[in-house]
């Protein structure tokens, strides 16, 4: 089976199948097991240039909450770099507080919206900005991701969800939203209004600004497409968007350019892209883009695609755009980009942080090419100061 054949079939499997997507992440990370060479480990030789300090690895297990996860992890460095004490923070009370506004929206637009786990980097901060945060220690989710979770409580949701937008004699249910956040919270956990948290007493909200103490004004989300005007904001046209966000419009170039200067600066980022790629491997922890399509190369060629440093297709900015336009690129991932190496011949690769447990090559971490950022970013979010003064003056931010 081809390449595009496989992603045309994972694709349409996760958008026919909708509220079962635990189900697709894990038909996501199961189309990788793949894509990996025997000796690739040996056959790499990596050195840090760069690394910011990150917290440690988790596992969102079969959810598709990797956007919170990525987002919150980011979240997490950035305390450090404050030189605050970080917090392990609790994830799912971020994709809970989502899933509340995502309903919202869905009976709002008529059912003409995306339901299940997905999101984006922005959620995350819109979620800290409206709810506040929690510790792990304070919620866990009832741990939502375990086997079959995310698929109950998406069908439970969505019923629920449906049924009001049918609307009985053309009125809602006036009892919807109380049903429906009832059923979040039945599965994931009811959130505290108070907590005590090393012997002080918090709110979410106070806890987000007392003790985690980021300004959500301060981060700002890019990405690159030239369907619309550069250094302009527009809407990121990707189903998970529900909440239809803008993002800063920036060139292709830029992407690369504004990721090293926040490395340098001591800033990690937020990083949406597309895995389900024969160049991203996750048993390996390397992601290039191979200058030969997978459907051309040997059998030999295909079993040593990660045993080294290999040639790269070049990038034009109308390949990136036509691989987001044919569904080459989709948005179904999110990572923490926290570092910068180099191979064995001087070539950089960003060092990127995953949330699938400690379980490949790096521990849980890749080494992802320029190339592939440049061509399969969705999106990424960053703290305002991370980007070039010059890139910031033609966004007036």
């Amino acid at each position: 089976m081809t390449n595009t054949t496989m992603r045309s079939l994972w694709l349409t499997t996760s958008l026919l199948l909708g509220s079962t997507v635990g189900f697709a992440q894990d038909n996501l990370v199961n189309s990788l097991k793949n894509n990996q060479s025997e000796n690739s480990a040996t056959s790499f030789k990596f050195t840090p240039v760069i690394n910011t300090e990150a917290t440690s690895v988790k596992n969102q297990k079969s959810s598709g909450t990797c956007w919170s996860y990525s987002t919150n992890s980011f979240l997490e460095s950035e305390m450090i770099r404050m030189g605050k004490k970080p917090v392990d923070l609790a994830d799912l009370f971020t994709a809970r507080n989502a899933y509340v506004e995502k309903g919202i929206n869905y009976v709002r637009m008529h059912g003409a919206l995306t339901l299940g786990d997905g999101g984006a980097c922005h959620d995350v901060i819109n979620m800290f900005a409206k709810y506040g945060a929690l510790p792990q220690e304070v919620y866990s989710g009832n741990d939502y991701g375990a086997p079959g979770s995310s698929d109950r409580m998406n069908s439970l949701t969505k019923a629920i969800l449906e049924n009001a937008v049918k609307a009985p004699d053309g009125k809602l249910d006036p009892n919807w939203k109380t049903k429906y956040i009832a059923t979040i919270d039945s599965c994931m956990g009811a959130v505290p209004e108070k907590f005590t948290y090393e012997g002080k007493e918090y709110t979410p909200k106070t806890f987000a600004k007392e003790v985690v103490g980021i300004n959500p004004e301060d981060y700002v989300e890019l990405s690159s497409f030239n369907t619309s005007p550069y250094y302009k904001k527009a809407v990121l046209m990707v189903p998970d968007n529900w909440s239809y966000d803008q993002v800063y419009n920036v060139q292709m170039d830029d992407i690369t350019k504004i990721i090293d200067n926040a490395l340098k600066g001591g800033y990690s980022v937020a990083w949406a892209t597309d895995v389900s790629e024969k160049g991203f491997s996750w048993k390996n922890g390397v992601a290039y883009v191979p200058e030969k399509n997978f459907d051309s190369m040997t059998d030999e060629e295909k079993k040593a695609m990660f045993n080294g440093p290999k040639a790269e297709k070049e990038i034009t900015v109308d390949l990136r755009q036509a691989a987001f336009d044919d569904y080459q690129t989709t948005d179904d991932h999110g990572m923490q980009i926290t570092g910068l190496a180099k191979d064995q011949n001087g070539k950089e690769y960003y060092i990127v942080k995953n949330s699938w447990g400690a379980t490949n090559d790096y521990n849980g971490y890749l080494y992802v090419t320029k190339n592939f950022v440049k061509y399969k970013t969705t999106a990424f979010l960053l703290h305002k100061k991370g980007i070039p003064s010059d890139i910031r003056k033609k966004l007036d931010i």
